[in-house]
């Protein structure tokens, strides 16, 4: 059984969790109720902590030794996913819990075009967090008629290879990135009641 697989279940059931509230429902104004900030929030401290891992400690260090390479061609060749593959990777897997918990990495100067905002708040959330790092992008959308709270966090290159990557790649629109520069955000995007 694939890692994937295997650990769908349990992010599931934290997504689950958090998108329930804990103890009550998101957005509802009740006693028990888990603000829909807090929630986010919640859920954007486990995404980076899982994503930053995966890059220093497994990409950067196999990658360091000559073990494997990361590669956008990891399904077809011998080659750990990147960083943002991995990414990708887990937020669908996250989609096939049925929680409706949508996240997604996006940035003014995108490698793969799909990563360029979508909307005039994603535009708007990327500038803030680029001005300003350390505060997340927060606020109610409607997609298809129906009631989201989304939140931006600001992407960090954590890591040289991070920087390497993305300055190398023929398709970056911008090639002068440094260590701990924002790359983008990370977008989170949960249901919430009307």
């Amino acid at each position: 059984m694939s890692f994937w697989k295997r650990h769908a279940g349990s992010l599931g059931v934290a997504l689950c969790v958090l998108a329930a509230g804990g103890c009550g429902f998101i957005g509802k104004e009740s006693a028990g109720a888990v603000p829909s900030e807090r929630v986010v929030d919640y859920i954007h401290a486990v995404l980076e902590a899982d994503r930053t891992f995966y890059t220093v400690h497994v990409v950067e260090r196999m990658q360091r030794r000559g073990v494997i390479e990361s590669s956008e061609k990891w399904r077809s060749e011998s080659t750990l996913p990147l960083p943002a593959q991995f990414f990708q990777e887990s937020s669908s897997l996250a989609a096939m819990t049925g929680t409706k918990v949508r996240y997604r990495l996006i940035s003014l100067n995108p490698i793969n075009k799909q990563n360029a905002p979508q909307t005039e708040f994603e535009r708007a959330a990327l500038e803030a967090v680029t001005a300003h790092p350390e505060q997340p992008f927060k606020g109610r959308v409607s997609e298809g008629g129906k009631p989201y709270f989304q939140a931006i966090y600001a992407d960090h290159a954590v890591s040289p290879i991070c920087v390497s990557c993305h300055n190398a790649d023929p398709r970056s629109p911008k090639r002068d990135y440094k260590l701990n520069d924002v790359l983008g955000g990370v977008l989170i995007s949960i249901p919430v009641s009307e």
